[in-house]
């Protein structure tokens, strides 16, 4: 069978900022040890590139949401570090996770009652402190069931870390109330944003995620984590507008003088949303090359006029940024990576 072409887009993952943006968490978060969420293929950058370099950094404990994802991150940790954080629906779940090894992460009476009936062992439980998603109420806390489980690490999530809100204190206190109530041997709450408000937040075990990637929640993290992700796509074709002619869907723009354009082979179905249209831009080197126009599923157009020497099958950057891209886009720091598609080459 013939060999498919070379796609037209990649990103190319800088293993070395990731595995020092790992590091300098660990560090921020004292005495406690770091993990890694490696959910949504590892916030869209791809498992297998970014299990291997956070493990080879020093990373032992993986969290991933769906029961789907084991198999991938089991690849590359030991399975008594995989923890999935949306925890048993069915006996099946329990099972699985009893005879791979894994740690279910306990969100709710029934849930508890599910692992139990299903012989129980080591796990995890989630207390809800205040987020209103999973983990156990606090008028469950007192529940003689919890009393009967092998907890290795107690957890729970911050809703409002990334601001400078007084949820965060009501929620650090309502740990410590729940360390207090139920037996567990660590303790984790603080996610990326949570390590930057202090070690009181670290406990035993941090969960950064958003962090590891290039995100930067708040300013305490601005000149310690570094970009990771650098997308690029392919242009493929040039074209030369004249006065008059629009652009793309809806007629979004139109030239008032000839002009040269570059189709670029990104879109929306690339994780490059419609929000970028009006203030986004690619970039060649230090050339900027606004878009113009609606972003098409597969495709953009942008000027390139401060890059005239483009041409056909020339490579050109996706700034991300993810501070500023966030900025100028509207999306959040975390959709930026997760919305984008599989059709990059990593």
């Amino acid at each position: 069978m013939a060999e498919p072409a070379p796609p037209t887009l990649q990103m190319r993952l800088d293993k070395g900022a990731l595995a020092e943006n790992w590091r300098a968490l660990h560090r921020m978060s004292g005495a406690a040890e770091a993990g890694a969420a490696v959910k949504a293929d590892a916030y869209g950058l791809g498992v297998d590139h970014v299990v291997p370099a956070l493990c080879k950094a020093g990373a032992r404990h993986f969290f991933v949401a769906h029961w789907s994802e084991v198999p991938q991150v089991l690849a590359h940790v030991e399975a008594r570090y995989i923890s999935v954080l949306h925890g048993p629906m069915q006996a099946a779940d329990a099972a699985y996770a009893r005879a791979v090894g894994v740690r279910p992460v306990l969100n709710t009476p029934n849930q508890v009652k599910l692992w139990l009936e299903g012989g129980g062992g080591p796990c995890h439980l989630m207390v809800d402190t205040g987020i209103n998603r999973l983990g156990i109420a606090v008028d469950e806390w007192a529940d003689p069931a919890l009393g009967r489980l092998d907890i290795e690490i107690l957890m729970s999530h911050l809703a409002s870390a990334d601001e400078d809100s007084a949820l965060n204190a009501v929620q650090l206190g309502r740990f410590h109330n729940a360390a207090r109530s139920i037996p567990a041997k660590y303790h984790s709450l603080a996610n990326s944003a949570g390590i930057a408000l202090g070690n009181e937040y670290a406990f035993d075990l941090t969960r950064p995620g958003l962090s590891l990637y290039g995100g930067v929640p708040r300013p305490q993290l601005g000149n310690v984590i570094s970009q990771v992700a650098y997308p690029q796509a392919a242009i493929i074709q040039r074209r030369n507008l004249s006065a008059g002619d629009s652009v793309g869907y809806n007629a979004k723009f139109t030239a008032t003088s000839n002009m040269n354009v570059g189709i670029v082979s990104v879109g929306y179905a690339d994780g490059y949303l419609r929000s970028w249209a009006g203030g986004g831009a690619l970039r060649s080197g230090e050339a900027i090359l606004p878009l113009l126009g609606q972003v098409s599923m597969d495709m953009v157009v942008v000027d390139l006029a401060a890059a005239p020497h483009l041409k056909e099958g020339d490579w050109v950057d996706i700034p991300y940024d993810l501070p500023q891209a966030s900025r100028i886009s509207a999306l959040s720091q975390y959709e930026l990576l997760t919305v984008l598609g599989s059709r990059y080459r990593r």
